[in-house]
């Protein structure tokens, strides 16, 4: 498919209220005739397939049969897409069309960065700490046993010049096609986390950039569903991603 500037690179697992958020701040997004959108299906029971069917028939619809993590249903996505820039959004974002375009014109402008993100605010106006340092195991610990984390960008973040961290978290990430296509695709041994960091490294790795522009924000609900139940199923599995993530990189702090 020619003359696609943007893929929206879209999973959802269970979260229909969230995602009718997140296509309701697309509008005029979705009525640009250089935007796709590819939303995969992490196996919903919450009316998510039907509501899309029904409401969004322009958005490609991809339906896993079970859930099998970020990294696979991304895949699942990314391998659809046709986009000079493939944007990859969690479901409980809500774009900026402001942020897209600043986006789309820094990469435009910029060739040697491969990967940049923009500011994620909470729903009520506040700061997230959408790019951090490498993922080490003292740093996660703090993570999930306290509310409250040295940002270590928090300067920058508050700055406005785009600047480099270790990684831009998943919830949103505009790769450029030529980064795909070198790299390939996400670790799917990676069920969740850090898939995303995982990426943007193996980006550095081969010679581009990666950078975050804190002058424009999308919102973010940050569900954080293995810090509200660390000890669930998907709390372990989180667990073992670092883990491997540890082992691969033969770093762990």
């Amino acid at each position: 498919m020619k003359g696609i500037k943007v893929s929206y690179i879209i999973i959802t697992w269970n979260g229909i209220d969230y995602l009718r958020q997140l296509l309701e701040s697309m509008r005029l997004q979705l009525s640009r005739p250089d935007v796709e959108v590819i939303i995969t299906d992490n196996h919903s029971t919450d009316g998510t397939i039907a509501f899309l069917q029904e409401n969004y028939p322009s958005v490609r619809l991809l339906c896993l049969p079970e859930n099998k993590g970020v990294a696979f249903a991304r895949n699942t996505a990314l391998r659809e897409a046709h986009g000079k820039y493939l944007l990859i959004l969690d479901n409980d974002i809500q774009i900026t069309d402001e942020a897209v375009v600043a986006m789309e014109d820094f990469m435009d402008g910029h060739e040697e960065v491969g990967i940049c993100g923009c500011k994620l605010l909470y729903p009520d106006g506040s700061e997230q700490v959408s790019c951090k340092p490498y993922p080490g195991l003292w740093t996660k610990m703090q993570s999930i046993c306290s509310s409250s984390v040295k940002n270590e960008y928090a300067t920058e973040m508050r700055g406005k010049e785009p600047f480099e961290p270790t990684y831009i978290i998943g919830a949103c990430q505009m790769i450029r096609r030529e980064v795909y296509q070198k790299l390939g695709e996400l670790d799917e041994k990676i069920f969740y986390g850090p898939e995303d960091c995982d990426y943007c490294l193996r980006a550095r790795s081969a010679g581009w950039r990666v950078l975050y522009i804190p002058t424009v924000h999308m919102y973010h609900h940050c569900q954080r569903r293995t810090h509200a139940n660390p000890f669930s199923r998907l709390g372990w599995r989180h667990v073992k991603a670092l883990m491997y993530f540890y082992r691969k990189y033969k770093r762990i702090l």
